[in-house]
């Protein structure tokens, strides 16, 4: 632990021997393609498959009607009325935003499959759709969902201090209005699944790249009306998740359909349109916002109103309506706060988890609240922080929505940040700058990447859920020659499981990790797991490290026990180091692989009455609790931080601007591998300058995605990123094994950051940014606007 190991993942990966779902080839396996809906809302008056079912090599069709019949709906976490919403695999009755499926084809080949869609008759009726959250909640708004009776998906109120005596001792109350923009993560491999049916055994088999294949059974189980038990879910490669793939059960269950009607297995790979238009996409929020203040730059609390567009379903919804919570106050020590937060149904895509899935646009609409609040004061940005940053001394600090802050140092982190870009410096170039009409801009923030999170937020929305806490399962076992292997319920999608893993589990044993496999992959037959297994939410090094010390330990004291039995030594005097378990008092010692001949082959050398094999399975689950009557809860386990500044040049012709430098100090406890950390760092920061510059999701008034390929969404390449300047500390966590903490999302900082940044080279013009897409052509009007008016 604690060592740059490479990764062990990156040599199949490279070299092109990762085995993705698309590597699958199964006998007699046939190929699934999907019509899609080209309205935003709409009644489906009719769907004629009888064409596409005499065109040549097509084996079968599927339309939403035999979907009904042959399946439930989706399990639902809203409470009432929300969780009444009917949702398929295929739309039924009505379709509810464009891009939605309304029937499936199975063909001998994919473009057989393809061609086959052109010849099914679907008719339509179109009715009035709604783009808008605000515009949803309106009297006469379309309801989406007539079986709900309202747009509402969830309305609550988080009410903390005193938010009132705040806005009378304030000096000023600061007020703006914020927007935070829809995109996604678009992972190098879209969506895939291959569905299986054995009829001999009645086992459902499912290939496919979910992200949560463990999280995914019961809702599978529940809408096929078929045994969990057998249900075997199987993934290998992943291609990159980032929260995206976590929602993509309907598909499963579509393909699994598709191959229980047809008799074959059935492969469906998404295309890039399919999986822009439909998968789903982050969260859009809009916020109103007060801060009241006094002149020296003291935040006394915050008050916001928020309307969260979901989309058209709520697949893992309302989950985003509480998540945000755990970052109550963001890196700030102020002890006022309400929240009036309304989740609310549109006819556009449905959204799900992205990376920094509900806090991102927290902490953003905080970062920008705290910008606004220097510029206001005629501060600078850094001294507002300084001022209101929870002390390191206060940790671990408790936040009024009930967090437990588990260590850091945000003024430590803002300082060496601030370093390394040499901040003062381009302070006083930028005003030498600006009298040659060189605008240049610079922007700080400061977030945290809390992780590991407690399902006992889901009972904010409903107490009704089944849900609460988490859990992670580990199997370590060590074979008649002395190998160890591990198996993990976690399903990687690129972060380095088999690496960490095997660096963990080496120490705990005192062997190289090169001694340590950890096969590739997850499935259900074979990987430990709980219903709460999976890579998301920043927890797999923190709870997938719990699971392997706890399967390390009852693994270590069998054999210390068949050390000592064979040293004639006592069993709390051994040790394992370099390969042996060697006796601390008389230095005796006796190598791991005889160990494990003992244990497995050698038994009649076993100490009496010990049972044969050297293996242990260990669930480890972090101390949570549930929320109190005022929604107060410790929602995640580990709170990680990143600081981020960023210099950049402004264009006020075009509005276009470039970064001139940019960097970064992260805090994630103790590092297992800082290589991998610092990968983590650079991806997330990459999404992060994407979605603040490049990425950005809008409909047209008709309600059609107006950015379905990547010839519109913009995704930055390694040509569009800067070159970043890292650093890292190192604060333990309070809490989490080993002093270990997630690192996978601070993604939104840069999102915050380039916003402060632009703000801040149009000073100057008196130009304000108040939404966290940063498009030339809406900078270049703002700047055309203000010019009108000097």
């Amino acid at each position: 632990m604690g060592h740059p190991l490479k990764r062990k993942e990156d040599r199949r990966l490279l070299t092109g021997l990762g085995k993705f779902v698309d590597d699958i080839k199964l006998p007699g396996m046939a190929y699934a393609a999907i019509l899609r809906s080209p309205y935003a809302h709409a009644r489906i008056l009719g769907i004629d498959v009888s064409k596409a079912e005499r065109l040549e090599g097509v084996v079968c069709t599927l339309v939403g009607e035999e979907v009904a019949k042959l399946t439930d709906p989706f399990l639902q976490i809203s409470s009432p009325p929300a969780n009444k919403l009917k949702d398929y695999c295929l739309a039924v009755g009505k379709v509810h935003f464009a891009g939605e499926p309304v029937a499936a084809v199975v063909a001998e080949t994919r473009s057989t499959a393809e061609d086959a869609l052109e010849l099914i008759d679907a008719e339509y009726e179109a009715v009035d759709h709604v783009l808008d959250a605000k515009e949803a909640l309106k009297p006469g708004a379309p309801v989406i969902h007539e079986e709900v009776g309202s747009n509402v998906v969830f309305r609550g109120k988080w009410d903390y201090g005193d938010i009132n005596a705040a806005m009378k001792q304030a000096d000023k109350v600061v007020k703006k209005t914020l927007h935070f923009h829809r995109f996604s993560s678009t992972p190098i491999e879209n969506n895939a699944v291959l569905a299986q049916y054995d009829k001999a055994t009645g086992f459902l088999n499912v290939y496919s790249n979910n992200q949560m294949p463990m999280f995914c059974i019961p809702w599978v189980s529940f809408a096929l009306k078929f045994p969990s038990n057998r249900i075997r879910m199987v993934t290998g490669d992943v291609g990159g998740g980032f929260g995206t793939k976590i929602i993509s059960y309907p598909y499963i269950v579509l393909i699994s359909l598709l191959a229980m009607k047809s008799g074959r297995p059935v492969k469906w790979i998404e295309t890039r349109t399919e999986h822009l238009s439909a998968a789903n996409h982050g969260n859009e929020r809009a916020f109103e916002v007060e801060i009241p203040v006094k002149n020296d730059g003291t935040i006394l609390g915050l008050k916001v109103k928020a309307w969260d567009d979901c989309g058209a379903y709520t697949r893992y919804e309302p989950a985003g309506a509480t998540i945000w919570a755990q970052v109550t106050p963001g890196c700030y020590r102020f002890k006022n706060f309400q929240m009036e937060f309304l989740q609310v149904m549109t006819s556009k895509c449905p959204v799900g988890p992205n990376r920094g899935y509900s806090r991102m646009q927290h902490l953003w609409m905080i970062e920008r609240s705290v910008d606004i609040v220097a510029r206001e004061l005629g501060l600078d940005p850094t001294e507002v922080r300084l001022k209101n940053f929870i002390r390191p001394e206060e940790m671990p600090y408790v936040t009024p929505s009930g967090g437990v802050y588990d260590g850091g140092n945000y003024p430590e982190s803002l300082s060496r940040v601030l370093k390394l870009i040499d901040y003062w410096r381009w302070r006083k170039e930028q005003v030498e700058d600006r009298k040659r009409g060189r605008l240049i801009g610079i922007g700080i923030s400061t977030i945290l990447d809390s992780g590991t999170n407690n399902f006992g937020q889901v009972k904010i929305t409903n107490p009704e859920n089944p849900f609460s806490g988490n859990s992670e399962g580990a199997r370590i076992s060590i074979d008649g020659l002395g190998g160890i292997q591990v198996a993990l319920g976690t399903s990687p999608q690129g972060q380095g499981h088999e690496t960490f893993a095997s660096q963990i589990v080496a120490d705990e044993f005192g062997v190289s990790p090169d001694q340590v496999t950890v096969p590739m992959g997850f499935d259900s037959a074979v990987n430990p797991y709980s219903h709460q297994s999976g890579a998301y939410a920043s927890r797999c090094a923190v709870m997938g490290t719990g699971a392997l010390l706890g399967a390390a330990k009852k693994v270590k004291e069998k054999a210390a026990k068949i050390a000592a039995h064979v040293l004639k030594a006592d069993p709390e005097s051994i040790e394992f180091k370099e390969g042996h378990a060697v006796d601390r008092d008389s230095g005796r010692k006796i190598p791991l692989w005889q160990i494990g001949n003992i244990a497995w082959v050698n038994n009649v050398l076993l100490p009496e009455g010990m049972e044969p094999g050297l293996v242990a399975i260990h669930f480890w689950r972090p101390d949570f609790g549930l929320p109190d009557e005022k929604w107060r809860l410790n929602q995640t386990l580990t709170y990680s931080y990143q600081s981020h500044a960023a210099v950049i040049e402004m264009d006020p012709e075009t509005g276009k601007f470039k970064i001139l430098k940019y960097a970064i100090v992260d805090d994630c406890g103790k590092q297992i591998n800082p290589m991998i950390v610092e990968g983590q760092v650079h991806g997330a920061a990459a999404h992060g300058i994407g979605a603040a510059m490049y990425e950005n999701f809008e409909y047209d008034e008709d309600g059609q995605l107006k950015s379905s390929t990547l010839v519109d969404y913009l995704v930055p390449t390694a040509l569009e990123v800067p070159d970043l300047v890292t650093e890292s500390m190192e604060t333990p966590s309070l809490f989490a094994p080993k002093g270990i903490k997630g690192v996978g999302e601070g993604g939104g900082t840069p999102i915050s950051a380039i916003a402060n940044a632009v703000e801040d080279a149009l000073t100057p013009y008196g130009v304000e940014i108040s939404d966290s897409h940063q498009n030339p052509q809406r900078i270049y009007e703002l700047i055309v606007k203000k010019r009108k008016k000097m």
